[in-house]
C-alpha cells in the first residue's frame, strides 16, 4: 500500500485544451478518495495520469515515495477497474481473474489460492466456470474487481465502475466495493459523476470543475460547509435551493426573496458575518430542501408564498417543487451536461425554483398557493459574482 500525491499537476492536450489545472492533492495510505464532478471536469484525466494512461504535462505524481511521471503503467503497481468491465469473453471467470497472475508467471498453486480467495470474498465461487456472457452485470463487475484485487497492488483506480448497472445493482455494488476496500485497506481513487456515490462511499471527496479542484473534505463537511457556490449546488440530493436575495441592514439584517422579507437570525450571522457588509446588494441564498416546512407546522418561522408545481410521492416522504416570487440561480451542474461553465444565471420564470422534502402526511394540490416556512438560520450565503461564501 502507498499514498498518492498530486503536486501541481497539469494536463494540456495537443489542441490546447487544459483538462487539469494546478492539481495538488494527497490521498492517504489506505484511504478511499472519490473524485467527483460534472462531465468534462478533468476527474478521469487525473485518474488516467496516475495509471500512466495519460502523459503529465507539468507537475509530479507520487505513488509512495516514487515519482511515477516517466514510469510505464506496469511499473506503477496499480490496478484499474473500468466502467465496461474489459473482460475476455472467451475465458472463464476463473481464467479472467487469473489472467494477470499468469502474465506475472506466478506459481500455479499460488494462482489457485489467490483466485479462490478473491472468488470467496466477491461471492463468485459458484460461477468460476462460467463465461462472462452467462453472468449478470453485477457479477461481471465483481469479476473485474477480482482480477484487480488478486494482484494486490499498491493502489486501486476505479473509473465509473457502476455506471452500466441498474439502480438496484448500483446500490448493492456501492456497499460491496466500500466493504471490500475497508477489508483490504488498499489506497483507492474512485471517479464518478454521481455525487450520491461519492457521498456514500468516500472517506473524503474531491470536487472538480473545469479542471480545477474546488474542495476536498469528508462528505458531511462538503454538505454542511461548501467552499463555494458550485459545491453548494452540486452536492446534495435534491440539490440545494439557490435564490437571488436582496440584503437590507438597519440594525437587524433582512433578506428579500421576491416580495417576502425574511429576518436573518444571529445564528446565521455568526456563520456568515460578511453578510452585514452586503446591505443594499444582492447575494445568493442557499437552503437545503429539508429546512423548508409546511407553514402551519412551523409558526415560529417566516414564510414565503409558494405555488405547488409538482409532487413526487416517495412513500415515506414527498419531494415538492414550488414556484415562488424570486429569481433562481443555476449552479453546480444540475441542469444537465455541459452546464458547469454556465456560471450563476437565472432560470426562466415558468420553472419551479424551490424544492422541499415534506412528510408524506402533508397533502398538496397542484397549482395551489401555500405558505412555506423557511428556516433562515440554516441558510448559506454566497457572493453572486465570485461564488465565495460570506463567512
Amino acid at each position: 500500500m502507498a499514498d498518492v500525491v498530486f503536486n501541481e499537476v497539469e494536463k494540456i492536450y495537443d489542441n490546447g485544451f487544459h483538462a487539469v489545472q494546478h492539481l495538488s492533492l494527497e490521498v492517504g495510505d489506505g484511504e478511499f478518495l472519490v473524485l467527483v464532478g460534472p462531465s468534462g471536469c478533468g476527474k478521469t484525466t487525473a485518474l488516467r495520469m496516475v495509471a500512466g494512461l495519460e502523459e503529465i504535462s507539468a507537475g509530479e505524481v507520487f505513488i509512495g515515495d516514487r515519482v511515477v511521471n516517466n514510469l510505464t503503467p506496469k511499473e506503477r503497481d496499480v490496478a484499474m477497474v473500468f466502467q465496461n468491465y474489459a473482460l475476455y469473453p472467451h475465458l472463464s471467470v476463473y481464467e479472467n481473474i487469473a489472467f494477470g497472475l499468469r502474465l506475472r508467471k506466478e506459481d500455479k498453486e499460488e494462482i489457485h489460492r489467490l483466485v479462490a480467495w478473491a472468488a470467496q470474498m466477491l461471492d463468485l465461487t459458484p460461477v468460476l466456470d462460467r463465461k462472462p456472457k452467462q453472468l449478470s452485470g453485477g457479477q461481471r463487475q465483481r469479476v473485474a474487481m477480482g482480477r484487480a484485487i488478486v494482484r494486490k497492488p499498491q493502489v486501486f483506480l476505479m473509473d465509473e465502475p457502476l455506471s452500466n448497472l441498474d439502480a438496484k445493482l448500483r446500490v448493492q455494488m456501492r456497499a460491496d466495493i466500500a466493504k471490500l476496500q475497508h477489508e483490504l485497506e488498499t489506497t483507492t481513487i474512485y471517479v464518478t459523476h454521481d455525487q450520491v456515490e461519492a457521498m456514500t462511499m468516500g472517506d473524503r471527496v474531491a470536487v472538480m470543475r473545469s479542471g480545477l479542484l474546488q474542495q476536498v473534505d469528508t462528505p458531511q463537511m462538503l454538505y454542511d460547509t461548501p467552499a463555494n457556490l458550485f459545491v453548494a449546488g452540486f452536492i446534495g440530493t435534491p440539490p440545494m435551493n439557490l435564490l437571488e436575495a436582496n440584503v437590507s441592514v438597519n440594525g437587524d439584517v433582512t433578506i428579500a426573496l421576491g416580495s417576502a422579507q425574511l429576518p436573518v437570525p444571529d445564528e446565521a450571522l455568526r456563520v456568515y458575518p460578511k453578510l452585514r457588509s452586503y446591505g443594499g446588494r444582492k447575494v445568493v441564498a442557499g437552503l437545503r430542501s429539508q429546512y423548508l416546512h409546511p407553514g402551519p407546522e412551523r409558526p415560529d418561522l417566516p414564510v414565503v408564498d409558494a405555488r405547488v408545481d409538482l409532487v413526487e410521492a416517495l412513500g415515506g416522504e414527498s419531494i415538492v417543487y414550488f414556484r415562488i416570487d424570486a429569481q433562481a440561480i443555476r449552479e453546480g451542474g444540475h441542469e444537465g451536461e455541459g452546464d458547469e461553465d454556465a456560471g450563476a444565471e437565472g432560470v426562466v420564470a415558468s420553472r419551479p425554483n424551490l424544492v422541499a422534502q415534506y412528510p408524506a402526511h402533508v397533502l398538496l394540490k397542484l397549482q395551489e398557493q401555500v405558505p412555506v416556512a423557511v428556516d433562515v438560520a440554516r441558510m448559506h450565503f454566497f457572493d453572486g459574482e465570485t461564488g465565495e461564501p460570506l463567512r
